[in-house]
């Protein structure tokens, strides 16, 4: 199920680069990432009553409230420079660079969460990052 989750996620992660560089023309990037940031909160919390979650917002610990705010904060980031660069730039372009993401990620999965670097994501990986290269050369 997971597969169709990360299937469903890369084909909205698709959508957002091409609608953001629509809507994002005469707009400021900062302001288009408020746009955005407040959709994403107001669906979030949305989805948190539907299910009915909401009561374990207490039980959340010191330790992951730290690392979700920090995650959040790189969320921000994140969205900040990639709608700047997007209204700067082809999206052609500029979406290639960000997908280099899978291979800072399973980069720093390997350093601070000990997971297996593989053969398989060795090669995956140089090749995401050629492939990068290629698209944007």
């Amino acid at each position: 199920m997971w597969m169709i989750y990360a299937l469903l996620s890369a084909i909205f992660a698709a959508l957002t680069s091409i609608l953001a560089k629509i809507g994002i023309e005469n707009v400021n990037s900062t302001l288009a990432t408020a746009i955005r940031t407040l959709v994403v909160l107001v669906m979030s919390w949305g989805m948190v009553y539907i299910m009915g979650v909401q009561k374990g917002i207490g039980d959340i610990n010191k330790r992951s409230w730290l690392f979700l705010i920090l995650s959040g904060f790189a969320t921000g980031a994140s969205w900040l420079c990639y709608y700047k660069a997007i209204q700067m730039g082809d999206v052609s372009k500029v979406v290639p660079i960000d997908k280099l993401s899978v291979v800072f990620t399973l980069v720093l999965a390997f350093v601070f969460l000990q997971e297996q670097l593989t053969w398989k994501s060795i090669v995956g990986t140089t090749l995401i990052g050629a492939g990068t290269l290629f698209m944007v050369l």
